[in-house]
Order: structure tokens, then sequence, then C-alpha cells
């Protein structure tokens, strides 16, 4: 389909509902432009994963390298922003960055490999200057960070501002950016300061840390001891703020592109 072809449809009142995944930045023109259609929108994220001190430490760093690192990082929920806590930190770094270091990078024809290239030069380019930024303005590179070709080595920093586009956009990269927090109220806070809210994972072991985070988290899902990664066709999946609007899976694809109607039937007295 040509954009021509896809712009008349975005505009044409024939057609009832629009769902995109995609962009934010198209996906909210594409919507002031749907006129009065249904829109229902799975745009990007920047995903937090929170490691609270009672978090299962092998546990969350076999599923923080899957989440970080699987598909060169190029899905909308890869673990971008990862927030662990002060009592756990040096444990679960030197774990993280060392399983991280042990990831085999490329050709995903190979079984052997764990990271393969990014979907082009250009994006490959696009996280080296994010990488670049982040270090000057005072980010510490603890892995990789160097880009050859179309490939990006699984990339960990810390001491990165929340203002680097490292931290505030969307990587689609394998690019992890740490951060120490010391209570749970701080993390939540630090997760939600951001313009998207997709999913986050919460690694812990109290019950009332995860009703807490489930509570104030800004985001369409919250996954308990998982990463944010995690994702099944039946569950509700979605974002609010910039991450989108509706829910895809099966169910609820459904409820979004249907449009309810009533009938009241009265009998003469």
């Amino acid at each position: 389909m040509t954009r021509e072809m896809g712009d008349r449809m975005v505009a044409d009142d024939r057609f009832k509902l629009l769902s995109f995944t995609g962009s934010p930045a198209v996906g909210w023109r594409m919507k002031n432009r749907a006129g009065k259609k249904k829109i229902v929108l799975e745009l990007g994220g920047n995903a937090g994963l929170i490691l609270d001190k009672s978090a299962n430490i092998e546990w969350a760093v076999k599923r923080a390298v899957t989440g970080s690192f699987a598909y060169s990082g190029q899905t909308c929920i890869s673990v971008q922003r990862m927030f662990v806590h002060e009592d756990i930190w040096d444990e679960f770094m030197g774990k993280f960055v060392a399983a991280a270091a042990n990831l085999k990078v490329g050709d995903p024809m190979d079984p052997t490999v764990d990271v393969g290239p990014m979907v082009d030069v250009a994006n490959a380019q696009r996280t080296q200057e994010w990488v670049d930024e982040a270090v000057a303005m005072g980010g510490t590179l603890l892995l990789g960070g160097k880009a050859q070709g179309t490939f990006f080595p699984p990339t960990i920093m810390t001491d990165v501002p929340a203002t680097a586009r490292a931290c505030s956009s969307e990587a689609f990269a394998p690019l992890v950016v740490a951060f120490k927090f010391s209570t749970m109220d701080e993390a939540i806070h630090r997760v939600n300061d951001s313009d998207f809210g997709l999913q986050t994972g919460v690694f812990t072991s109290d019950i009332g840390d995860a009703w807490k985070a489930f509570s104030e988290l800004e985001v369409g899902g919250v996954v308990i001891n998982d990463i944010p990664s995690y994702r099944i066709d039946h569950m509700p999946y979605g974002g609010v703020k910039d991450s989108g609007q509706g829910r895809e899976g099966l169910r609820w694809a459904m409820e979004d592109m249907t449009e309810l109607r009533i009938m009241v039937l009265a009998w003469p007295q």
C-alpha cells in the first residue's frame, strides 16, 4: 500500500475504525486526521523495570537479560530503563553485566547467536549518537556502546540524565540505562517520569509493594516478577500517555472494534 492510499483510508468516513501499530509521531498524526473514527493506537515505549531489594536476583538477572537484548531490543516493550534497589545494586549489576557480556552477537540464522543486527545501518548509527550523547552528558558505559555496521552490541549505561534521549525517548535498540533507588515510592515516581506508559516489570517478594506498584504505575500493564516484555495473545495489551490508547489481545481487540447497541422492547399494557 502506498502512503497516498493510506492517507486516503485514514480520512475516508466510510471506514469506522483506525487501528495502528507503530511510532508515536505517526500514530498521533493519523489520529488528528481520522475525523470521527474510533481509534486504537499501539505505539512506542521506554519500558521500565524495577528490582526491589526482595527480588530473586538470579531469576531477575536471567529475565532482565532477555528483556533487554532479545530481538536486539527492537520491540516496544524492551527493557530500556532499569531501577535497582541500592541494597542489591552491586550484586545484581555485577551479574547482569557479566551475563550480557557473554551474549553472542552475529548472524541470527546461527542458532548459537543471541543478538542479531538492527534493522538497518541508519538505526545502528542513531543508537550510537544517543549513546555518545549520554556519555557527553555524564553517563558511564559499563558494556558495549560501539556500532559495527548494522550490529550494535548489548549496551549498559549508568549515571545518565533523565533528559538524555537514551532515557526520555524510545531507543528500540539493545540499550539499557540503569539507576539506583532507595524506596519503592522513588522507583515508581521515576518510572512514571516519562511521556510513555506501556508496560513495567517489577521484581519483588513483597506483596504490598506489588500491589502498590500496580496501583500507582502509570502504564497499561504491570508484570510482577517478570519483564515488561512479557506478552501473551489473550491478555489486554496496550498503553497510556504517548504509548497509545485502546487494547490489543483477542477479546479486547474485538471489544474495541465493536459498537455497542441496545434494543429496548416494550409491550403495550
